[in-house]
């Protein structure tokens, strides 16, 4: 016969594990998509917590109050946080790539909201994050977000977090100096074509005057744009690669800024 009997002592470590989960599930990629139901993301964090409540070695956690357990709360709340805001950080690369590209082709103001990133982006933007989405889910990188969060349980025990906004400053200035280089890794063979088109409509311009070259520029933009957006679609695996190593790094930056 199963025994469900628990101590309040126990349901209060659980929850503190559970409020940690729901807050990296909250955030993270491929989690906190917004056309994820709800009760899934829920689901998911109670289970993953269950897991860990029983993988986990149990810890002894001091406190006198109310207010005492709730900034221990607190600061699970902003561990998960911290946690899952660097994973998604690397996933907005894609969404500036896909904003050069749209402008270099014409096709800005075309734009619509992507459930991903919960925000209005451009066609090529909402491609790029489809795609490197899919590849997340293929190469397993979901898995090694939930083992990463895992880990963090032994090297930041609960209550253990120590926040150094300084180590989070550096890692964050870092990542924007690689921000631009992937962005633009992206998004160079539709930049390149497009300045070479605009030079060979510059040069039929000053050639035949007589020809419209701003109406015939902006359907050779589009149509040479997809082109080679459909052709460059076999390089989007190794500038995936760029983005989960730089993932990985990220999620390894802030760890080492709250461990104690």
């Amino acid at each position: 016969m199963l025994d469900y009997t628990f101590t309040y002592a126990n349901l209060e470590y659980f929850l503190l594990i559970l409020v940690r989960v729901a807050s990296f599930v909250f955030v993270a990629p491929f989690f906190s998509m917004s056309n994820t139901p709800r009760s899934v993301r829920i689901g998911l964090s109670f289970f993953v917590s269950l897991l860990l409540y029983q993988a986990v070695p149990r810890q002894t956690i001091e406190y006198n109050t109310l207010m005492g357990y709730s900034i221990i709360v607190m600061k699970e709340v902003l561990t998960g946080l911290l946690i899952g805001f660097a994973a998604n950080l690397c996933t907005t690369v894609v969404s500036f790539a896909g904003h050069i590209a749209d402008m270099e082709m014409g096709l800005s103001m075309a734009s619509m909201m992507d459930p991903t990133t919960k925000e209005t982006s451009t066609i090529t933007g909402i491609y790029y994050n489809y795609m490197v989405l899919l590849m997340l889910m293929i190469s397993g990188m979901h898995r090694y977000l939930l083992k990463a969060l895992a880990e963090t349980y032994t090297l930041i025990p609960i209550n253990g977090a120590i926040f150094r906004a300084d180590a989070m400053l550096d890692s964050l200035l870092e990542f924007m100096a690689n921000y631009i280089i992937i962005g633009f890794r992206i998004c160079l063979p539709i930049f390149a074509v497009m300045i070479i088109l605009n030079a060979v409509l510059g040069v039929l311009a000053k050639v035949s005057p007589q020809l419209n070259m701003f109406a015939v520029g902006i359907q050779m933009k589009v149509l040479v744009g997809i082109s080679i957006l459909f052709l460059s679609t076999a390089m989007l695996p190794g500038a995936a690669d760029f983005i989960y190593s730089q993932m990985k790094h990220m999620v390894v930056s802030f760890t080492e800024a709250i461990m104690p």
